[in-house]
């Protein structure tokens, strides 16, 4: 979908689920509310409770919504680290979202009232937020990635990845680019190529004709990809029939089901030895245990078997270095994030110089290796899995 056509919030929802109603939106929530849609007979919330009904009788335009949502989120240690980790930019997604409007709304309309309906409606919303902790994108089941749109519930992971940033860049340098890459830094009035020296080796190869999203999840990752890469057909794999059920809904809304095909597989073990790519992305499983036991209520919503991955994080990072050579064409290349893991995956293999790529909007834990270094250290990779199939 070109970045001109990007469509609001409530577009895709009505657009999806107009014929599906029977879908997820349908929250079940124990929690009562009274006549406004606020929360009542939680004492733990009072103050909270208190506070909305003063707002609903005293703010008046979008702009004071979202400045009071900002205070709330704060001041009730909501966690923000599922998409954005920005307050600021869930404050403006619960207000704008609650009144049907894009999230890039205009900033002529920030001064306009709402009716006493949109006051309940976000502020209705916003304590939801705070009194479940749920993530906002499986509140509303939506969420954006390389500025599509997506549909999220809890069978898979909210969409964040710093390989956004690589996909709108088309991974440039390593592969050519063309007129759908987004230059960062880029004056808007220059239509030179200038990209961010994210660290990846300078070859400009032909863009890839085919591409590995391995662990798709919601199949965010692949979908970006095809829209950056329009003539490559992209592989979308998952192990989780029930993440791929979602993937296959953002598939069919995007309609790419000519270019992307969803693959259920443990890793690479459902695809056909004879599909080469020039161009494998994933990001995997990583949290190790010591996180996993002290994770936020936030997270807890997201499906634990995409998160955990053992003792250090890296139990499927292991395998997928052994296992990526045989699938990786020899002008290829891996992209993997393993987040906080970079440490644990750095000591196991001190030999190997991983080339961990820099990022100009955040995030790290990402890095790049190609063919022939797969096949150079493939000796340390398999000691690794056998290590790893020993304890099992």
């Amino acid at each position: 979908m070109p970045e001109d056509q990007i469509m609001s919030a409530k577009d895709f929802q009505n657009q999806y689920f107009s014929d599906n109603e029977s879908q997820d939106l349908d929250l079940d929530h124990d929690l009562q509310t009274d006549e406004a849609g606020l929360l009542i007979g939680n004492s733990e919330f009072a103050t909270l409770h208190v506070e909305l009904e003063e707002a609903r009788q005293q703010l008046v335009s979008i702009r004071d919504f979202i400045r009071f949502s900002v205070t709330q989120l704060r001041n009730y240690d909501v966690v923000v680290a599922q998409g954005t980790t920005d307050e600021f930019a869930e404050a403006s997604a619960i207000v704008l979202h609650s009144l049907s409007l894009d999230w890039s709304a205009n900033e002529q309309i920030l001064d306009c009232r709402l009716t006493t309906s949109e006051k309940n409606a976000v502020l209705s919303l916003l304590e939801e937020r705070i009194a479940e902790r749920k993530p906002l994108s499986y509140l509303i089941n939506l969420s954006y990635f390389c500025d599509l749109p997506f549909y999220v519930d809890e069978r898979v992971l909210i969409p964040r990845s710093p390989i956004a940033e690589l996909i709108r860049q088309q991974f440039h340098p390593y592969f050519d680019a063309n007129e759908l890459a987004k230059p960062l830094g880029a004056n808007v009035n220059d239509h030179s190529t200038a990209f961010y020296g994210h660290g990846l080796e300078m070859k400009q190869l032909s863009q890839p004709e085919r591409i590995l999203d391995l662990c798709t999840g919601s199949g965010c990752i692949a979908i970006a990809l095809a829209t950056r890469f329009v003539d490559a057909l992209v592989d979308a794999v998952d192990i989780d029939k029930g993440a791929l059920e979602v993937a296959m809904v953002n598939v069919d809304h995007h309609d790419l089901g000519h270019q992307v095909n969803v693959i259920e597989s443990d890793l690479f073990a459902k695809i056909p030895a004879e599909n080469q790519y020039e161009l494998i992305v994933t990001n995997p499983p990583y949290v190790d245990a010591a996180i996993m036991a002290d994770l936020p209520p936030e997270f807890l919503y997201e499906p634990e078997n995409a998160l955990a991955a053992g003792q250090d994080g890296l139990d499927l990072v292991h395998r997928i270095l052994f296992e990526a050579a045989d699938y990786l064409s020899p002008e290829g290349l891996l992209i993997c994030e393993v987040g906080d893991s970079e440490w644990a995956l750095s000591q196991a293999y001190p030999d190997i110089q991983f080339d961990w790529l820099k990022f100009a909007h955040g995030g790290h834990g990402v890095f790049a290796i190609t063919f022939d270094e797969l096949m150079e250290h493939r000796e340390l990779f398999a000691n690794y899995v056998q290590l790893l199939d020993a304890s099992h």
